[in-house]
């Protein structure tokens, strides 16, 4: 297993930079084209970042439904806010790290609390970006999720990338979009992933494991499952949560039978994120299973390749493993108690 030792200058010079790899289709944009096609309601807004939120793909296919605002992310929200009173279903675009943090005030006043029909997408989330702390959305699911009516969806990579365009058009509400740009092309056989808004999948399923991931991490999770049934023997379920919020409690619940260990994946905070909700679920529910939440811990990142990042802080592949490994050694060893 690969540890992060140092930082080096291809940490900030691969061919996969903070814009994306121009090689790779544009799956968001081409679904918001798509499913646009087929809803005329449905308006593109930008703040000054057409290529890196693949609006461009919108803006030149349907320009007369597309609004460039500029470096405006609140003002954004304010447009979109009317929009949607006089019938529009808008998408305003940005790094989710503006969309929410910088624009949160107008997200609180003009979209959640009058439950306008905006849907805000924020791109470059958590650790997927090389430039550090101004622009590392760790907190956007956290924020979006406090806000009463915010529906929060993340959903698994590009292969889910038009399911969640599509029920997120056909939603009628508020709703945070959190996208990350795909850094290689699908395969050709690879099929789409279905989403309907607060119902988990099941990607697979075993008796001594639960993870609950959302985002990048559902990949990572099923990788780590694998390694985990080859090495060790041990049958690990995996969830895609891409809703977390509404969360699916009931799939929760499901998973929470005795003696199983539970862990959330995600690319976010550990505080107000994915495992936040989780746990929430379950003590609610009075369940005492052993619990553990992989994330980001109580603190910001450096800038880096996701690559790095990613296993200095603690979500690589390898990392998911030792935890679940370790994870269920300590449910192996209370249950001997």
């Amino acid at each position: 297993m690969t540890r992060a030792t140092s930082l080096h200058l291809g940490d900030f010079t691969s061919s996969v930079s903070v814009y994306g790899n121009q090689a790779v289709p544009k799956y968001y944009g081409d679904a918001l084209v798509q499913v646009a096609r087929e809803i005329p309601e449905v308006m593109c807004l930008g703040c000054d970042l057409s290529a890196s939120t693949e609006t461009d793909v919108f803006r030149d296919a349907i320009p007369e439904r597309f609004v460039m605002i500029g470096m405006q992310e609140a003002n954004a929200i304010g447009v979109a806010s009317g929009m949607a009173r006089m019938g529009d279903i808008p998408f305003v675009h940005s790094f989710g790290v503006f969309m929410t943090r910088r624009a949160f005030d107008q997200v609180a006043m003009q979209v959640a609390y009058p439950k306008n029909n905006v849907k805000i997408v924020g791109f470059l989330p958590g650790l997927t970006t090389l430039l550090g702390v101004s622009h590392q959305a760790i907190e956007d699911i956290s924020l979006m999720r406090s806000l009463p009516g915010m529906t929060v969806i993340e959903p698994a990579g590009a292969a889910q990338a038009l399911a969640a365009v599509r029920a997120v058009a056909g939603y009628n509400g508020p709703v945070y979009l959190r996208m990350e740009r795909a850094s290689e092309s699908l395969a050709d056989d690879q099929p789409l992933m279905e989403l309907e808004i607060g119902k988990a999948q099941t990607l697979c399923e075993g008796e001594d494991l639960a993870i609950f991931a959302c985002g990048l991490m559902v990949g990572h999770a099923l990788k780590a499952a694998d390694i985990l049934t080859d090495r060790f023997g041990i049958a690990c379920s995996v969830i895609n949560m891409h809703t977390i919020k509404p969360l699916d409690k009931q799939a929760v619940l499901q998973q929470a039978v005795q003696g199983k260990g539970i862990i959330t994946a995600e690319n976010h905070s550990v505080i107000g994120g994915l495992g936040s909700a989780v746990a929430e679920v379950l003590a609610e529910a009075g369940k005492e299973n052993t619990f553990l939440r992989v994330g980001i811990q109580d603190t910001f990142a450096q800038g880096g390749s996701l690559s790095y990042l990613q296993e200095k802080y603690g979500l690589s592949v390898a990392h998911l493993v030792r935890v679940s490994a370790d994870l269920l050694n300590k449910t192996l060893k209370e249950q001997d108690q």
